[in-house]
């Protein structure tokens, strides 16, 4: 009876190992390198963003996503609290925040909704974890691959709306540029608390747009 015990507590044991494993991220920073490929021989307005960085402050039901690139920065920022959406951009002396409501934010990304992904028993080592591949499709039928870690799991995944319903972090994923392919791999991972100041919106020196207004822009 004794052995049929360990054999059976054995077997608990490493059920549970995975979900021991995976770590849930509620706050924190994720840094993100960005590789744009044109394929061509002369520089293109594209290649303005090779070398670009993202990079998503996470607190709670807050995130933002910051955009660097030699043309200018770009921020999304998502309240969960207040379920509100705010774009900031700032392109030389052109800036802007473009507040979009909830059904906004829905249409701005009406092409990833219904993602539906593909897994494979293939893996790599990203900043030390270890990751999955998942092939996602589109509505419009466009592909794109997608390396995940479930070793973690983002409590608030509002920051990547294509990549939502995967069962861990994106840490490589591809996105389209027009016909171009861009590909996002992270470069750092921090946990360290994200102060609230991060999520404040700027009072003075921009042009305020609703999100129809921004769309009459182009």
């Amino acid at each position: 009876m004794r052995t049929l015990f360990n054999i059976l507590l054995l077997v608990l044991l490493g059920s549970s190992l995975p979900a021991m494993a995976q770590k849930r991220f509620t706050e924190g920073t994720i840094s993100y390198d960005i590789v744009i490929n044109t394929g061509a021989n002369k520089p293109q307005a594209a290649d303005l963003l090779n070398g670009a960085t993202s990079t998503v402050y996470v607190k709670g039901l807050r995130s933002r996503t910051e955009m660097v690139s030699s043309l200018g920065t770009q921020a999304t920022i998502v309240d969960g609290v207040k379920n509100s959406v705010t774009i900031i951009k700032e392109y030389g002396d052109q800036k802007y925040i473009i507040n979009l409501t909830p059904a906004n934010w829905k249409e701005a990304n009406q092409k990833f909704e219904n993602v539906s992904f593909t897994y494979s028993n293939d893996t790599k080592k990203i900043l030390g974890y270890t990751c999955k591949k998942a092939v996602g499709k589109l509505a419009d039928g466009t592909t794109f691959t997608v390396w995940y870690t479930p070793e973690l799991v983002p409590e608030n995944k509002d920051f990547q709306y294509v990549n939502q319903s995967l069962p861990g972090l994106a840490m490589e994923y591809e996105s389209n540029l027009g016909s171009l392919k861009v590909t996002y791999t992270v470069s750092n991972i921090s946990f360290n608390p994200v102060p609230a100041a991060k999520f404040d919106i700027p009072r003075s020196g921009y042009r305020v747009m609703t999100y129809e207004e921004s769309k009459g822009r182009g």
